[in-house]
């Protein structure tokens, strides 16, 4: 097992990041373009503790390096499990998600966390992602351990083009829901 890991703050406040976060697969988001589809599965707030959770399926057009499609086959189109929670009280969104496809080759399961900032909590959001990476070649080591580093630096590559585009989503929420704001108060 590989672990990967990832940290950054936004400089935005949890209630933008938390509403932007359903906005990050949005078609003007030029970094998500992979993402064919995202269903909704389920939705509902837990009556005593106010927290939403949500499940969802992402459907992705992603190619897999060559070596590793000759190896083990696969098709274009994958498929990624989510749950999510966002819990208003303690503002904290919390998101697991698993792969689907390939399962019984490699197991993903990355978490990531959004919280506000201690340092300014109105106004920055913490994000931390950890992804553990899973190989099931048992008897393969040298194989296991290349398909787990492959797929590391891959999570990682994406991951970084993943926060830049969350990074645009941002922008763009900020500016259409802050016009929306002024021609209300006017």
């Amino acid at each position: 097992m590989r672990v990967f890991d990832s940290d950054c703050t936004f400089e935005y406040s949890w209630e933008e990041v938390s509403t932007a976060n359903w906005r990050k697969y949005c078609p003007w988001n030029d970094k998500s373009t992979h993402v064919v589809a995202v269903d909704t599965l389920s939705r509902k707030v837990e009556p005593q503790t106010g927290i939403l959770r949500t499940e969802r399926l992402i459907t992705c057009n992603q190619s897999a390096p060559r070596w590793i499609v000759s190896l083990f086959g696969g098709k274009a189109l994958s498929y990624v499990y989510e749950i999510s929670y966002v819990d208003p009280v303690s503002k904290k969104v919390t998101m697991c998600s698993t792969n689907l496809t390939w399962s019984n080759v490699l197991n993903v399961r990355e978490t990531v966390v959004y919280q506000p900032s201690p340092l300014l909590p109105n106004s920055k959001t913490d994000f931390k992602q950890e992804a553990q990476i899973t190989a099931l070649c048992s008897g393969w080591q040298k194989i296991k351990n290349k398909v787990e580093e492959a797929s590391v630096e891959r999570f990682s590559q994406n991951a970084k083009r993943g926060r830049e585009g969350f990074e645009a989503v941002l922008q763009m929420s900020r500016r259409v829901f802050g016009e929306q704001r002024e021609l209300e108060n006017q």
